[in-house]
């Protein structure tokens, strides 16, 4: 324990540049990392211990949705039968990411799943602290970075990340959010240390703050932003979609557990699967399914989970995906919220590839258990996303060419329509149809997230102009 209390020392150290939620996660891992195991079990029984996020959907097919469908319970149950054990399903919910990897890092939890960033912290502070852990699936990904969107008040002026200078901002510092936040503003030639007054904030007291307006502007992760802009709380400012660098969650797993218990890692992963393929084949379904434990709007959920929602649900560790963690290290690095990762390490699809290879790839669409389910599976990309519209009581939606079809629409069923979506018309990130900005160029009618994209939009197309959500209607029903 001497090296464990050189660690802490180093820790309070460094206390005042390190965020207060981060250093309150790293400073209980030395108190617990000599402590007891998740893996609380004799030779007959064996408590498995999930971490994660409810409420941060797009790990829904780890974590809510899974649990709701009882797909792991029921692969552990097949399990004990072989072995002769009985395992009990311990789910644990948090908030953020970093109080999982306190808690895996303690060995309290066996399996958590969280964010890009929170991912690479996780692995950090494993390696640091002797207790490391390896990346086995993604759950959602996006491969433009749209899972992240910087918000504002309705009412606001702010109309770019530049005019945020000088402003408070909330996010939750070492969060994909976050992560976001510091690459898009020093595209924007702002210093994310300086320019701006970074507050570091749980996701819904951040949001609080800014309905209160104490913030000016909110960075966090799905789903909160779309939340708030379908509440009429926020309007999106920022894009994460415009980095262009793919975002995702993952599945983190103790490395003394999947050594210990590699059959439970596999039959978790299995289980993972089957819920990425129930969500692909009922996903209006999925998402009621999600709302219901969450409280969340099911419109809100389907924006990001639906079919062709910003998160595209596979859990295939792609090489573009660990590429992005590769970029993403030296961040955290010079942020001094995480030591070097060696990603190439971190990362091991092996317990994935023996979930394909028995059959579990065959229920999710990519060729099942000949051996090539996962090599499909890797190479598979998501089709773009096309404007979409759900009616009240229905458990299927509609798809439209082009966004002046979908305007056609629900000009004319109005009353019926529960929620309409349509793709930004140069990231491709799905928005509330009456929630964009839309402009008018001609016959043509566009949908943008954010006024900044529209006004580059209206720029590059002379007589192009911005026209509200009811004109757009209009117009497109005047065709």
């Amino acid at each position: 324990m001497a090296s464990v209390a050189r660690t802490q020392a180093r820790a309070t150290v460094r206390s005042r540049r390190i965020a207060p939620a981060v250093l309150a996660a790293a400073l209980l891992l030395p108190l617990t990392a000599c402590g007891g195991s998740a893996d609380a079990s004799d030779s007959k029984s064996v408590t498995v211990t999930v971490g994660y996020q409810s409420k941060t959907i797009n790990t829904v097919t780890a974590g809510t949705l899974l649990r709701s469908l009882g797909y792991f319970e029921s692969a552990l149950k097949a399990q004990g039968a072989r072995d002769g054990i009985t395992y009990k399903v311990e789910w644990q919910d948090y908030a953020t990411g970093a109080p999982i990897t306190a808690a895996m890092v303690a060995g309290k939890v066996d399996i958590g799943s969280m964010g890009d960033f929170p991912l690479l912290i996780n692995a950090s502070r494993g390696k640091q602290l002797g207790a490391p852990t390896r990346l086995v699936s993604v759950t959602g990904y996006n491969a433009r970075g749209a899972l992240n969107t910087v918000v504002t008040a309705p009412d606001s002026d702010l109309k770019s990340l530049a005019d945020l200078r000088g402003k408070k901002v909330s996010t939750s510092v070492g969060s994909a959010a976050d992560g976001t936040l510091v690459r898009a503003l020093e595209q924007a030639g702002l210093d994310p240390d300086k320019d701006i007054g970074k507050l570091n904030q749980q996701p819904a007291v951040g949001a609080s703050a800014l309905e209160a307006g104490s913030v000016d502007a909110l960075s966090q992760f799905v789903a909160w932003p779309g939340l708030l802009a379908f509440q009429g709380k926020a309007k999106a400012l920022y894009d994460g979609g415009s980095l262009g660098l793919p975002t995702l969650h993952g599945v983190t797993v103790r490395d003394a557990f999947a050594d210990r218990r590699p059959a439970v890692v596999e039959a978790f992963l299995a289980a993972q699967i089957k819920a990425t393929a129930y969500l692909d084949a009922h996903p209006v379904t999925a998402a009621e399914k999600v709302a219901e434990v969450t409280g969340l709007p099911a419109e809100v959920v389907y924006l990001y989970n639906g079919k062709g929602g910003i998160a595209t649900f596979d859990p295939t560790l792609k090489p573009q995906l660990v590429a992005a963690l590769k970029k993403d290290v030296p961040l955290l690095v010079s942020a001094k919220l995480a030591g070097p990762v060696n990603v190439s390490d971190f990362v091991d699809d092996s317990y994935l590839k023996k979930a394909y290879a028995n059959g579990e790839g065959e229920g999710a669409g990519t060729g099942g258990g000949t051996g090539t389910g996962y090599a499909k599976a890797v190479a598979a990309t998501a089709p773009a996303s096309r404007p979409e519209v759900w009616l009240k009581g229905a458990s299927t939606t509609s798809t439209y060419a082009d966004p002046a079809a979908l305007l056609r629409y629900v000009a004319a069923h109005s009353t019926a329509v529960r929620a309409a979506y349509v793709p930004d018309a140069t990231t491709g990130t799905r928005w509330f149809a009456d929630k964009s900005v839309w402009a008018q160029d001609g016959t043509d009618l566009e949908p943008f997230v954010t006024e900044a994209a529209a006004d580059a939009w209206t720029a590059a197309h002379p007589g192009a102009r911005i026209v509200s959500y009811a004109t757009a209607l209009r117009q497109a029903a005047a065709k």
